[in-house]
């Protein structure tokens, strides 16, 4: 489904807000930027950086189907304190799909760290450039590097399990079940049952109709 043209900026949603990246713990060196798309069209994204060089990207640019989310890798190249600066910052530029057309975007500062992490504080970002992409060591089979930038998208949206058969149903075909096995009313067979629940023919013919109408109704396929 086409967005039909996005004249003004529409809210970008990405998970987390920030990366904390610790030189002494390389489980941290390599994050994962979570990009949502709750829309109902697709969005073009693309992964920029006031200083590229010291991070590879993953996926730094794509289509992102609507309804979906795609995980966007993200890992810290150059972890040395001396040449860090006091914060980076990722910008996420989102498209209308097809066009050059800005629709959104979302900063997520980085920052790296030898210990515990300090207050952040205000510095000029700078100019952004486009981050590389991560190079990867291997055949340098085509067909494996085109498997490679893929995206690995997911709905996001949690699909809900089927409902069972709704109370009211059950309870109403229980009613005509029980008025299907009242006695006839004119019968002169001895019964315990009270005169007054005797039913005639057409409103046990009733009752039956009504009792195959709930029977489809809870027992038909999801």
């Amino acid at each position: 489904m086409q967005s039909g043209g996005l004249d003004g900026r529409i809210p970008v949603f990405v998970f987390p807000q920030s990366l904390t990246f610790y030189v002494d713990d390389s489980n941290t060196h390599r994050q994962i930027l979570t990009l949502y798309n709750p829309y109902d069209f697709h969005i073009s994204y693309n992964v920029l950086c006031n200083n590229p060089v010291c991070y590879d990207v993953e996926s730094s640019s794509g289509v992102l189907y609507a309804k979906c989310s795609v995980g966007i890798i993200v890992k810290r190249s150059n972890l040395s304190l001396n040449e860090a600066r006091e914060r980076d910052c990722l910008r996420i530029v989102i498209y209308e799909e097809g066009t050059k057309h800005i629709i959104g975007k979302k900063d997520i500062f980085t920052t790296l760290q030898a210990g515990s992490p300090s207050p952040e504080s205000g510095s000029d970002i700078g100019k952004f450039e486009s981050v590389r992409g991560r190079v990867r060591s291997g055949s340098g089979d085509p067909q494996e590097s085109q498997s490679s930038n893929r995206l690995e998208q997911q709905p996001f949206i949690p699909t809900h399990a089927h409902p069972g058969p709704s109370l009211l149903l059950v309870s109403g075909a229980v009613v005509c079940l029980a008025g299907l096995l009242m006695p006839t009313l004119g019968e002169d067979e001895p019964t315990m049952v009270p005169p007054y629940l005797h039913l005639s023919s057409n409103i046990k013919i009733v009752l039956a109709y009504t009792l195959g109408l709930l029977t489809y109704a809870i027992l038909k396929p999801i």
